[in-house]
């Protein structure tokens, strides 16, 4: 028996070397994934801690360009126009530019700075100082009396859009916290005194003011409420129900209905007679032809209806007897239309489209504008006047019930005489 013993063993080591050869490129193949793993975790690990940093980034934004306003140089240059010793631009300039005089300004600033830290300068996390108290208020005033875009105020104060913006919001809401109690009060004894006084020598005894509504227009008002504000200018606006006196002060303001509503809806909703009904307002007396009154009246329009408490204008007057009369009714009736006229000539924001976007921002705006409004007149009234002259009236005791039952009758006997036709009519033609 002969054996290949050569042949088998040549084939033996063809399969070893072949065996070898597979092993080899079985771990060239796991080498070469293993270096695509580690560098694709490499390339994960360095997403990851990219997207931390960005979600830990507390300076400035990623791709904001940063500008250098030098406001510190604006600052010193608004300064010395209007606050220094010797300003470049005189008083009558200041009340021009400003809408009120510099004493008045000086005042509503420093209020402001006690009541909101917001006001106060400081500095940066570099030690470079801030805006000051003057740029921020003068912003804020800027916008409000010239209705300026805020990016309007970057030219001269050097200030941010949206540090303008933040500016005006804040100023108007520290405006109405700080003023708002005494500025938009409810008349005391003394103010009606002094009311009826000034009404009686205008040859309407019992005359408390006038009282209408306007309209301001909602340029950003959002799609889906267009509709529901929408008024018969078409346009979005909300409306502002007013009483003003003889001085164009304004003692009541209700502002927010939709300007789809008229002025009958805005009385209902307002709450220009909730201290009448509630039996706490201050005592109204006074006698025409013999007959005697205990509620003062407003004058308006023919759309107001009929009560006792709201007088319209004769229509259509017959006579020159009546002809002068309703001249005369029609004369101080426009005192509310006056007040409109000088609120948007103040404050021309409240005259021109409202370019903010969320309504919450605009009452305190309108708000603030009417305090201020109401401050410019007491600032500059003539204390002189003999119509001015002050009349003391007693606080009245109000002594409450304390059976409800009662006191829902007294309510519901108020709220009648309040609505009154007959003696509407009986004041009408007096």
């Amino acid at each position: 028996m002969n054996f290949n013993i050569d042949g088998s063993s040549s084939s033996f080591s063809n399969d070893e070397d072949m065996y070898k050869n597979e092993l080899e490129a079985i771990n060239a193949e796991e080498e070469i994934i293993t270096r695509i793993v580690a560098r694709n975790n490499n390339i994960l690990a360095q997403l990851l801690n990219h997207q931390e940093s960005e979600t830990n980034h507390r300076g400035s934004i990623p791709g904001h360009v940063v500008v250098n306003r030098d406001r510190e140089i604006a600052d010193r240059n608004l300064f010395n126009d209007y606050f220094a010793e010797n300003p470049r631009y005189d008083e009558a300039t200041f009340r021009r530019r400003f809408r009120m005089s510099r004493s008045l300004f000086l005042r509503i600033a420093g209020a402001v700075r006690n009541h909101d830290n917001y006001f106060l300068q400081r500095r940066d996390a570099t030690g470079r100082l801030g805006l000051s108290l003057f740029q921020k208020v003068t912003a804020a005033l800027r916008m409000l009396a010239y209705a300026l875009p805020a990016d309007a105020t970057d030219e001269y104060i050097k200030i941010g859009e949206s540090t303008a913006i933040e500016c005006v919001k804040r100023f108007c809401r520290d405006v109405i916290e700080v003023f708002g109690e005494q500025y938009l009060r409810y008349p005391t004894p003394n103010d009606i005194a002094r009311l009826l006084h000034v009404g009686k020598e205008r040859g309407f005894p019992g005359m408390l003011g006038s009282l209408d509504c306007m309209h301001w227009r909602w340029k950003n008002c959002p799609t889906a409420w267009a509709g529901q504000y929408a008024g018969r200018s078409g346009s979005p606006t909300i409306i502002l129900e007013v009483v003003a006196d003889y001085d164009l002060w304004i003692w009541h303001a209700h502002f927010g209905m939709p300007g789809s509503n008229n002025d009958i809806n805005v009385l209902e909703a307002s709450h220009l007679f909730s201290n009448l009904t509630k039996g706490i307002a201050p005592p109204a007396n006074f006698v025409i032809q013999g007959k005697e009154y205990n509620m003062g009246y407003y004058l308006a329009d023919s759309i107001y209806p009929k009560w006792s408490t709201i007088v319209q204008t004769i229509h259509d007057p017959r006579g020159p007897k009546k002809k002068y009369f309703a001249m005369k009714q029609e004369s101080c009736r426009n005192d509310v239309e006056r007040a409109f006229g000088v609120l948007q000539s103040r404050f021309a924001i409240v005259a021109a489209p409202t370019r903010f976007w969320r309504k919450k921002d605009l009452p305190n705006i309108m708000t603030a504008c009417i305090i201020m409004h109401n401050m410019i007149i007491e600032d500059e009234r003539n204390i002189d006047a003999p119509i001015q002259d002050a009349m003391e009236a007693p606080t009245p005791d109000v002594e409450m019930v304390v059976d409800d039952n009662i006191r829902f009758e007294e309510f519901l006997a108020r709220h009648k005489r309040i609505k009154d036709k007959e003696a509407h009519i009986a004041l009408q033609m007096h």
